[in-house]
């Protein structure tokens, strides 16, 4: 998608330093297939901007929707405190954080059932950057990629299906892609 000069403008004053440095501390949490979370956390709001949405709540939850489940002694005060839009965005990634014994489906659910539109948003890009990393990981596992698979399409496509028409055709294309790569590896 084409940005526009007035989304260019918003991207180019968005002060977004307080969230990239509370996200550097999962630089040490390696990913189940590949890359460390801080990267994560980069690309899944690289996506939000490649689909043109351009909210500084939205980016800086993007930056660090994962830092409450990922680092069990995160200080939620740092989030809440950035900068002016820190309670915004611990709410925002309050919603998009898994519940301590919330199964996954409940989670996904919940987020279809319950989230907001932006809440919705990061979950479609934060499966979109973690399908991507399926594909690169040369030790994950096979049965993982198919029940990642299995899930992103019974629970993510239809959040992408309420927010945006193309963020589900991607992960439709990656589903298919990751089904591919299995059946390739299934046939050697």
């Amino acid at each position: 998608m084409l940005m526009t000069e007035e989304k260019r403008q918003i991207l180019a004053n968005m002060v977004t330093a307080p969230y990239v440095a509370l996200a550097t501390m999962l630089i040490p949490k390696a990913r189940k297939s590949s890359g460390n979370q801080f990267r994560h956390q980069v690309e899944t709001r690289a996506i939000l901007i490649d689909y043109g949405y351009i909210s500084p709540v939205l980016h800086k939850a993007a930056l660090t929707h994962d830092l409450i489940e990922e680092l069990e002694d995160f200080d939620i005060e740092l989030l809440r405190k950035a900068d002016s839009d820190g309670p915004a965005v611990y709410e925002l990634v309050m919603e998009v954080t898994r519940r301590k014994g919330e199964a996954k489906c409940d989670f996904l659910r919940r987020i279809y059932e319950q989230g907001s539109w932006n809440a919705k948003l990061i979950k479609c890009a934060d499966r979109i950057s973690n399908m991507i990393a399926l594909g690169l990981g040369l030790n994950t596992e096979q049965a993982f990629i198919k029940r990642y698979c299995d899930e992103t399409e019974e629970f993510v496509l239809p959040i992408a299906r309420i927010v945006d028409h193309d963020m589900c055709t991607e992960l439709t294309d990656l589903i298919s892609s990751r089904r591919r790569l299995l059946n390739l590896h299934t046939e050697l």
